[in-house]
C-alpha cells in the first residue's frame, strides 16, 4: 500500500546506488534520538494556563490548577494513563476536556517549545556506530521533516542520517496513530529497495506500538526501546523482537543480528 504523497515527505542525504550491500536499519525520532520530556510537560503547564484563561475570560469560570510534577507526569505518561485522566486529576473539568486537548495539540509541537528538546544520551554513539557498521540509518517518524531536519543540523547529527520519512503536518506526532506509521513505514520499505539498499533482515526501532506494530504487519523486526513515551512493561506486552532501554544497546543488538543473518 503506497501512502498519500499529500501527507508524507521524504528528504535524503546521498545520491541512491543502483546496487547496494548497505543494509537499512528504520528508526523512529522522538523517543530513541530525542528526549521529548520536557517539551511535553510544558505544554502540559502552558495548556492547563490557556484553559484556566479561556474558561475565566469568556465564561466567568474560576479553575483551580493542579498540576502533576513532571516525574509523576511522565511515569503517567509512560503508562498510558489517559489524557482525560490527567486532566481531571489536574484540576480540568470533563465538560473542558476537549477544548484543553485543542490547546494541548496546538501547543505540543509548536517551535516555541520545540527547544526544550533533547538528543537521548546515548543516541549520537548510537548513530556513530551503525554509521561505522555501514548500516544505512532511515528515520521514519510522524514528526514533521523540517523539524527532524532543524533539530539534526542543530545538533551535529545530520552526517549520521541517511533519509528522513516525517509527516506532512505537525499534529501527527502528538496523535501517534499505528495505521499512519505503519503506511509511512511501507512507503519507506518499498523506496529504499527501489533504491537499490537491503531491506530484507531490516529492523525497525522504536519507542511507542505504532513502531512496534507497524513493523509487524509489514514483516520487520521490531526493537522497542523503553527510553521514551512509553513504559517497560507496556512494550514488553506488544511482544517486540526485542526490548532496550536505550539506542545504542539497540543499535549493538542490530549490528549483530544483521551480521549473523548475513553470514
Amino acid at each position: 500500500m503506497q501512502a498519500p504523497e499529500s501527507f508524507f515527505q521524504a528528504t535524503s542525504s546521498k545520491t541512491s546506488p543502483q546496487q547496494s550491500s548497505e543494509h537499512v536499519v528504520f528508526c523512529d525520532f522522538d523517543g530513541p534520538i530525542v528526549d521529548v520530556s520536557e517539551r511535553y510537560y510544558r505544554a502540559y503547564r502552558k495548556g492547563l494556563l490557556a484553559i484556566a484563561d479561556i474558561c475565566w475570560q469568556q465564561h466567568s469560570v474560576a479553575l483551580t490548577m493542579k498540576p502533576l510534577p513532571k516525574s509523576l507526569f511522565w511515569q503517567q505518561k509512560q503508562s498510558r494513563v489517559a489524557d482525560i485522566e490527567l486532566a481531571l486529576c489536574s484540576g480540568i473539568p470533563a465538560k473542558w476536556f476537549e477544548l484543553y486537548m485543542q490547546q494541548i495539540e496546538a501547543l505540543v509541537n509548536h517551535d516555541s517549545l520545540l527547544r526544550w528538546d533533547n538528543v537521548q544520551p546515548s543516541a549520537e554513539a548510537a548513530l556513530s556506530y551503525l554509521k561505522q557498521a555501514n548500516m544505512r540509518l532511515v528515520l521514519v517518524t510522524l514528526r514533521h521533516s523540517r523539524q527532524v531536519n532543524v533539530f539534526l543540523r542543530a545538533k551535529g547529527l545530520a552526517h549520521l542520517v541517511d533519509a528522513v520519512y516525517g509527516a506532512s503536518t505537525v499534529e501527527a506526532a502528538h496523535r501517534n496513530r499505528v495505521e499512519l506509521k505503519r503506511e509511512l513505514l511501507m512507503t519507506a520499505v518499498v523506496e529504499q529497495q527501489a533504491q537499490g539498499y537491503c531491506t530484507s533482515q531490516s529492523w525497525m526501532v522504536g519507542d511507542t506500538e505504532a513502531d512496534v506494530l507497524a513493523a509487524k504487519e509489514i514483516g520487520l523486526c521490531s526493537v522497542a526501546l523503553s527510553c521514551g513515551v512509553r513504559s517497560e512493561a507496556y512494550l514488553r506486552s506488544l511482544k517486540p523482537t526485542k526490548l532496550c532501554s536505550e539506542l545504542f544497546t539497540a543499535a549493538q543488538a542490530v549490528v549483530e543480528k544483521t551480521a549473523l543473518q548475513a553470514a
